[in-house]
């Protein structure tokens, strides 16, 4: 708690606080001290005067330019406002602040005939500027009794000496304090035996009161209760809440009819625990603050060693460089020697020098964050509410002092410098040394910044940063990541930005993700290693990017059509390549019977044909009464239509994606249908006994869409099937098998249709309980 000492100290004296008062603005005096330097002003400054105007007796912020003197005058000083007022010598305190001597008695007022007192024309009031950040305040009727008292301040005071104390000493020996004997109650004083006999006689008015030991008054004075704080505009009213726009404690009588009447105020057990709170939270940061300056000073102490060991290794180099060139290297040993000595002790000052300003710092620092802790543990609220704002600020602006900068050594501890001797033999005399460029030092391992770290959908973000300490530039970064199997690393990023976004993952996988640093030294050692987890399910919409520019968005990108009669496709914004996925599409708008499709491609599927007609898309296309499934232009795991099947759903795929409706069999085959060969093939596929016919029909699945109804997708990497349902059923068997690689869900549609994209859900029960239906 020594570093707590100068929080302890008035500004003015330079010794503990003695009854102290809290100034507007937010510093301490002791009240002796505050009557010392007060200074008398003309009248017409009166508050009186001023309230009249309509300035606030605590305006002290617009009275800076009347300041009672300048950090660059000579010692003198006096209320810069009127010409009139004699300036006054002031003397300076042992902290350095110049302290004005106390000010002339007022002058006597004078009787007048009818009983009342008149004070001359020129009588004045007080002045009192804060010696700390010389601001300037004009003192009311109260004069110093409307300051509040520090009482908090004066508790922690009391802890602190007591604890430094072991022997309690006499409070009135004016030199060198002797230990005293006894304690007075009544009086709160401790006595000597001399001071006791010459202060405390034991006779008259004094002789009532109650002398104990000074260990019992110890207890009995800290066990006494703390008194109850009054207002200073109403004396006999305790404070009950907080003004939040004068930040001070205030009594019941100050909001009826004070001047916080109409002013917000809160409970005052409230305020005070906010802020404790908020006190706390500062305390927090400045603590880490504390903690990296510790951890600096070890480390600027280290370098001290480093540098001698560095010097000694590099004059024992230098020294073997010179003996093996002879009496070549004598004359110019001296010299060399010199130039090493000159920066081995430049650096090593430049170190000292640091070392010093920060230990200082650090003393500050610490002397602030115990005085708050102590502070802390006070119990009276509206004394802590106070003074809390002061150290709120005083904890911020200390922390800020620690920012960028503070902590980073100005100093290597590598010599800069490299003998050439080369060219000795031939030009001795121009031998010299010869700058280093940068230190061959390989950075050390970044540290990934956990907060900054997150996955969404299949993406993952990752940010790092270069240790706080560390004094060795990076030039780039890697960033590696394992196959989601707990596989081989490989390298995802490099690059000199220390935040990287990578795309593409596995769905409902788990990454190991590591990073290292690298410059021209060589690469340093992996950071610790983050782990990561992927979306069980995707969210995703449809990409406008890649869409044909036909294509018509709205919902976000959720909701597609399309302004042209013919079929365009538009994609989804992810990809998949491993596990199980589902998607709906619900059928917004259906006119004409068209036959949308829907499915999965490539990212590079040709976007101006239906779905499913070159080889980069598998779907299903749908009209109002059946579905076909259908890659490269060809049907896959359909039925093919056999003889005297005259179904209106039988077609042909070319005539189908023109637009044209199937037709019956008949149609184009006069006659076939009563000749000798048709009975014989009526059990047999088309396309076996009539070679000649130039398509294939196939009878497709039975059920079509309509408007309201939804077309789901399941995409399964892990049996690598595609498999549709329409309405929740599964429409026919398995789709395709042997899917594997990357495919984005796609749809192909025209002007007459319209769909709503469905993701995140989960995979439908009819393929989870009795699996998909195998071809």
């Amino acid at each position: 708690m020594e570093e707590m000492e100068e929080e302890l100290k008035c500004p003015v004296c330079g010794s503990f606080y003695r009854e102290p008062i809290i100034l507007p603005c937010s510093h301490s005096l002791c009240l002796a001290c505050a009557r010392n330097i007060l200074v008398q002003t003309p009248d017409s400054e009166s508050p009186q005067s001023r309230r009249a105007s309509g300035i606030s007796d605590y305006d002290y912020l617009d009275l800076d330019k009347m300041s009672l003197y300048s950090e660059a005058d000579s010692g003198y000083g006096s209320y810069g406002g009127f010409a009139s007022a004699p300036t006054t010598p002031c003397q300076k305190s042992p902290n350095g602040v110049r302290v004005f001597p106390p000010a002339m008695p007022p002058p006597q007022p004078h009787h007048h005939s009818s009983g009342a007192l008149l004070l001359p024309s020129g009588a004045r009031n007080s002045c009192i500027t804060c010696p700390q950040c010389h601001r300037s305040l004009i003192l009311d009727e109260r004069g110093l009794r409307g300051f509040a008292k520090n009482r908090v301040l004066e508790g922690v005071i009391e802890r602190y000496q007591q604890s430094k104390a072991s022997a309690l000493k006499c409070q009135l020996c004016e030199k060198s304090p002797k230990e005293a004997t006894v304690m007075c109650e009544q009086c709160d004083v401790f006595y000597c035996e001399p001071c006791r006999l010459r202060c405390h006689p034991p006779r008259g008015p004094l002789a009532k009161h109650r002398l104990v030991p000074p260990a019992q008054g110890r207890v009995s004075r800290r066990l006494s209760p703390r008194k109850i704080s009054t207002c200073t505009d109403h004396e006999l009213e305790n404070h009950s809440m907080y003004c939040v726009q004068c930040k001070m404690p205030v009594c019941y009588q100050c909001l009826e009819e004070g001047k916080h009447s109409n002013h917000e105020v809160k409970a005052l057990g409230a305020m005070w625990k906010l802020h404790k709170s908020q006190l706390s939270q500062a305390l927090n940061g400045l603590s880490d603050r504390a903690k990296e300056a510790k951890e600096f000073l070890v480390q600027l102490r280290n370098m001290v060693q480093q540098i001698q060991e560095n010097s000694v290794e590099f004059e024992a180099c230098l020294v073997a460089q010179c003996d093996a060139l002879i009496d070549a290297l004598n004359r110019r040993k001296v010299q060399l020697l010199s130039r090493v000595n000159k920066e081995h002790e430049h650096k090593l000052k430049v170190v000292r020098d640091q070392i010093s300003h920060c230990t200082v710092k650090l003393r500050q620092t610490t002397g602030l964050m115990e005085y708050c802790l102590e502070v802390i543990k006070e119990n009276d609220p509206s004394g802590f509410l106070q003074i809390s704002d002061a150290l709120i600020r005083r904890v911020h602006l200390t922390e800020d002092q620690w920012g960028k900068g503070t902590l980073t050594p100005r100093m290597t501890t590598d010599f800069d410098l490299n003998l050439d001797s080369a060219p000795l033999l031939q030009s001795i005399h121009q031998l010299d040394f010869v700058q280093m460029k940068v230190p061959c030092l390989v950075p050390a391992p970044p540290i990934l910044q956990m907060e900054e770290c997150c996955t969404q959908n299949n993406s993952a973000t990752l940010s790092w940063k270069q240790p706080p300490l560390s004094m060795v530039q990076a030039e780039g970064y890697i960033l590696e990541l394992d196959d989601g199997n707990g596989g081989q690393f490989r390298e995802v990023f490099v690059g000199k930005e220390t935040m990287c976004t990578v795309d593409g993952l596995h769905f409902n996988s788990t990454y190991n993700a590591r990073v290292k640093a690298f410059n021209k030294a060589g690469v340093s050692q992996y950071s610790k290693t983050l782990v990561l987890q992927t979306s069980e399910v995707a969210w995703f919409a449809f990409d406008p990017g890649s869409a044909h520019s036909d294509i018509i968005f709205s919902n976000d990108n959720m909701t597609v059509t399309c302004n042209s009669y013919d079929d365009r496709v538009v994609l989804g914004k992810t990809g998949f390549s491993k596990g199980i996925h589902y998607w709906e599409l619900t059928i917004d708008r259906y006119d004409n019977h068209p036959d949308p499709a829907f499915g999965v491609a490539r990212i590079e599927v040709m976007k101006d044909v239906m779905l499913g007609k070159d080889d980069k898309a598998w779907a299903m296309y749908v009209d109002n009464n059946r579905s076909w499934f259908m890659h490269n232009n060809s049907h896959t795991n359909s039925v093919p239509l056999m003889i005297g099947d005259s179904s209106s759903g039988s077609c042909q795929p070319g005539n189908h994606l023109s637009r044209k409706k199937p037709r019956p069999l008949s149609v184009g085959c006069p006659g076939l249908r009563h000749s000798a060969s048709f009975k014989s093939a009526l059990s047999k596929p088309i396309s076996t006994r009539f070679p000649s016919l130039d398509f294939i029909p196939y009878r497709g699945t039975e059920g079509g869409i309509t408007k309201g109804a939804t077309v789901g997708v399941v995409l399964d990497f892990t049996r690598r099937t595609l498999t549709f349902c329409i309405n929740e059923e599964q429409q026919g068997p398995v789709a395709f098998e042997n899917m594997e690689g990357l495919f984005f869900p796609a749809v192909s549609l025209n002007r007459n249709v319209q769909v709503t994209l469905h993701t995140g859900l989960p995979i439908p029960e009819f393929y989870t309980s009795r699996g998909a239906l195998q071809p």
